[in-house]
């Protein structure tokens, strides 16, 4: 059992809090069973388990190249939330280009331009999850697509929808030439969310909570949408917006069906 926070394996899990480290050791954080099963099942190798027996809650159920037993000091020093249930730990990502995504003639994609908490980001990704999305495409991104805080609001949705990152150039060309409509949240907007028409394969476009989306996809949409404020607030946090857009159209597409 790993009891010193010295250990040179415990002081290169506090160096894989940086992205930097996490791109240059090809590793990164998962902390939570049901995360951690919920990778695995999506295919991401787990290169090594970190346990501490006297936190762990239930039966172990995963497998790893190498597994540790830590003592509660030392899974302290490495854990990122309270009430944790013993379990951490490092995966192989996997970082995909673009042009590796073949879409289907009525896809559904969530774009995200520069999106920087990685709370907002794992809770995006828990709504694409749930509505079943092809894809999200993170467009300039200012947040690591591994970070373990993104990870941990996203419960492990993160392994189980497609995401792709690139520049908000390539990602507009790459809708363009797939003829993936481009529907852009904007407070300046004059076409009410509900009037869009998501049936066909179409991009949701959300930006910052600061600044919102850039120039480029205000000019690049074929509709520029907003959902009305009736309250003295003239925005939702982004991912309550993404949310709402998403399953709008979600409920065109099942009502086509019928």
């Amino acid at each position: 059992m790993i009891t010193s926070k010295t250990n040179p394996k415990i002081k290169n899990i506090v160096k894989l809090q940086k992205a930097s480290e996490r791109r240059e050791q090809n590793l990164f954080i998962i902390e939570g069973q049901r995360e951690i099963e919920r990778a695995q099942k999506c295919g991401f190798e787990i290169d090594q388990l970190y346990v501490c027996p006297t936190l762990l809650r239930d039966p172990l159920s995963i497998t790893a190249n190498l597994t540790e037993e830590v003592s509660e000091e030392v899974f302290d020093k490495i854990a990122y939330r309270e009430g944790s249930d013993g379990l951490l730990a490092l995966a192989r990502p996997k970082y995909k280009s673009l042009n590796e995504f073949k879409p289907k003639d009525n896809a559904l994609v969530i774009v995200l331009e520069t999106v920087e908490k990685p709370g907002n980001l794992g809770a995006i990704m828990r709504t694409a999850d749930a509505a079943g999305v092809d894809a999200v495409i993170v467009a300039d991104p200012q947040t690591d697509i591994f970070n373990p805080n993104a990870i941990r609001a996203s419960i492990g949705c993160m392994f189980s929808v497609p995401v792709y990152a690139c520049s908000t150039e390539e990602c507009i060309s790459w809708l363009k030439s797939n003829h993936i409509k481009i529907y852009c949240t904007y407070l300046k907007a004059s076409i009410d969310y509900l009037d869009a028409d998501f049936r066909g394969a179409s991009a949701i476009v959300m930006g910052t909570e600061a600044t919102g989306i850039s120039d480029a996809w205000v000019e690049a949409a074929d509709q520029n949408i907003i959902i009305p404020m009736n309250g003295i607030a003239d925005s939702l946090n982004v991912s309550v917006t993404t949310a709402i857009v998403t399953f709008e159209a979600i409920r065109q597409r099942r009502r086509e069906q019928f």
